[in-house]
């Protein structure tokens, strides 16, 4: 298969990694990426070689998050889990839409029967945290930020609404009310990530745990996965994410009536002023 927005690597015949390619916009993520990662990991899942998937991002920072220059048509990519609705005019299509993109996409990752390492360098903010938070294993650089500040938007945070899980109550909902950006070592205090090492070791001591888990035999893998998966769904975080994707919609439909659109416009401007006052600011993209 051919892509043109990531990389699909072997580094190992037992390991597949699968690269975020857009350094130049700090590997944002238009639709077309999605679904191009997307492709790596069924190709990743349905060969039969491969025992651990690894998502990873070329440049400086593991991703800065959506797109905000994608042509966002709804309708552009065949959907994979959530098909209806995507035509339907307003915030309609655009719930369907987020409901295949965003959650859909994510919780198919979440759930494919092999282990996954998240390799996150640099910053991963918003939609940059989201896609790193359904891998299995998240292996961070000392310079990793993470961050959510989309609440100045008027929603309550990325779509794949896992912050009380990964970070626990009190410390995800600190996060939200103030857009803070969490450090990998006290993100790794918090449970939602297992290691921190040097910037010029990541990629080695990803490639080393990867090959380290890829001893082991690939059903005794699945089924540890399911059963951890499992444990969570039997908390309710499936209902959590449902939950919290149709109030995150709240945020939208308001600010469609309030704005004409479908954020706080006033957001974006408290996002870039915040990130500037931080070290190596990649909103302004451009």
């Amino acid at each position: 298969m051919e892509y043109t927005e990531i990389r699909y690597e072997l580094p190992d015949p037992k390991i597949a990694r699968i690269v975020m390619a857009r350094p130049d916009t700090r590997n944002a993520q238009s639709l077309k990426m999605l679904y191009e990662i997307n492709n790596a990991f069924d190709a990743a899942a349905r060969d039969p070689e491969v025992k651990v998937i690894i998502l990873a991002g070329d440049g400086p920072h593991f991703s800065s998050g959506h797109d905000l220059k994608d042509e966002w048509d709804t309708l552009a990519h065949e959907p994979v889990v959530q098909a209806a609705g995507h035509h339907e005019p307003g915030v309609g299509g655009m719930y369907a839409a987020e409901e295949e993109h965003y959650i859909g996409l994510h919780w198919k990752w979440r759930n494919i029967a092999k282990p996954t390492i998240a390799q996150v360098q640099g910053k991963a903010i918003a939609g940059g945290m989201m896609i790193a938070m359904p891998m299995d294993i998240i292996i961070a650089s000392e310079d990793a930020q993470f961050s959510d500040p989309v609440v100045a938007f008027g929603v309550n945070g990325h779509e794949y609404f896992l912050h009380a899980w990964e970070l626990g109550p009190r410390k995800a909902k600190e996060m939200l009310f103030t857009g803070a950006i969490l450090e990998a070592q006290e993100c790794k205090d918090l449970g939602m990530v297992n290691h921190v090492v040097p910037r010029d070791a990541l990629e080695a001591v990803t490639l080393q745990l990867a090959h380290k888990i890829a001893l082991r035999p690939a059903i005794g893998l699945k089924l540890a996965k399911q059963a951890v998966n499992f444990s969570m769904d039997l908390q309710g975080q499936q209902q959590a994410l449902t939950g919290t994707l149709a109030m995150h919609h709240v945020g939208h439909a308001h600010a469609r009536v309030q704005f004409g659109q479908v954020i706080d416009p006033a957001g974006i401007e408290i996002i870039k002023r915040e990130s500037k006052q931080s070290t190596g600011s990649i909103v302004d993209r451009e």
